[in-house]
């Protein structure tokens, strides 16, 4: 694995006209990055994967103080999975005019986690752009437990570059609680009571696809989450998994819920 810290020289030593792919990441791998790496693997002859804290997509300075970070495990883990390129930036790259550090996104798609997170996708959004206006993959590789991040990429894609988007399941545990980086920061007990929300909503999903009367049963499953001690729910919605739209039906809805564990803030969609 060649391990590069400058986006110049990795566009002067790799060929971007092979078929590459990319999978962007924050770093603290875990399973569901491996799923997406093995996915790169198997469509692309080359894989790229990128570890880059984004500073401009923390709303919160403690929260990007707090995110867990381990590179050289990370390392191990590349190199186990045999990738072939590993991208490791400093902010004043990326960002090399203030400007470029936020992209805007437009009122309709102010909704769930944008809300809560003001600044947050406009930070996701910038990476992104300044990572493909600057090298050019032939496919990037994105998982659904960040949907709403993975909607707006898709969009911000498909109006400015000529890159294949390879949308990738969301990977849980044998508990069902979708894995994420900030797992790490949860003890065995907050863990299981994110199994038992997470199963709770699986179960609530299942039941909607056989009577989707029941999504007025949405209400009494908020406070059941809510009587949870340590949790305080931020939102739990159904939404139209196509465009996010709240015109649902029993054949395009999906389940979006973010939540605080404690001091940890999750995510996650059925």
């Amino acid at each position: 694995m060649i391990i590069f810290k400058s986006i110049n020289k990795l566009n002067k030593e790799v060929n971007f006209k092979a078929n590459i792919g990319f999978v962007p990441t924050m770093g603290s791998l875990h399973n569901g990055h491996i799923y997406l790496i093995k996915s790169c693997k198997k469509y692309c002859k080359k894989t790229l994967v990128s570890i880059f804290i984004n500073p401009s997509q923390f709303n919160k300075k403690k929260d990007l103080k707090n995110y867990p970070r381990n590179l050289q495990k990370d390392i191990k883990i590349l190199k186990k999975l045999k990738v072939d390129y590993l991208l490791t930036p400093v902010t004043s790259e990326i960002y090399q005019k203030s400007k470029n550090k936020k992209i805007q996104l437009i009122k309709k798609d102010k909704i769930m986690c944008s809300l809560f997170r003001p600044g947050h996708f406009e930070g996701v959004l910038a990476v992104i752009n300044q990572f493909l206006k600057r090298f050019k993959p032939k496919k990037i590789f994105l998982g659904e437990k960040d949907y709403q991040q993975l909607f707006l990429i898709k969009k911000l894609i498909k109006q400015k570059f000529n890159v294949k988007v390879i949308q990738c399941k969301n990977i849980r545990d044998k508990n069902n609680v979708a894995l994420s980086s900030r797992n790490i920061l949860l003890s065995k007990k907050d863990l299981k009571k994110s199994a038992f929300i997470a199963t709770l909503l699986l179960n609530y999903q299942k039941k909607l696809k056989k009577n989707f009367s029941l999504q007025n049963e949405i209400s009494n499953i908020r406070k059941k989450i809510n009587s949870i001690e340590g949790i305080k729910l931020e939102y739990l919605e159904i939404r139209n998994r196509k465009n996010l739209t709240t015109k649902i039906t029993k054949n395009n809805f999906k389940i979006f819920i973010s939540y605080y564990n404690k001091k940890v803030r999750l995510i996650d969609n059925y």
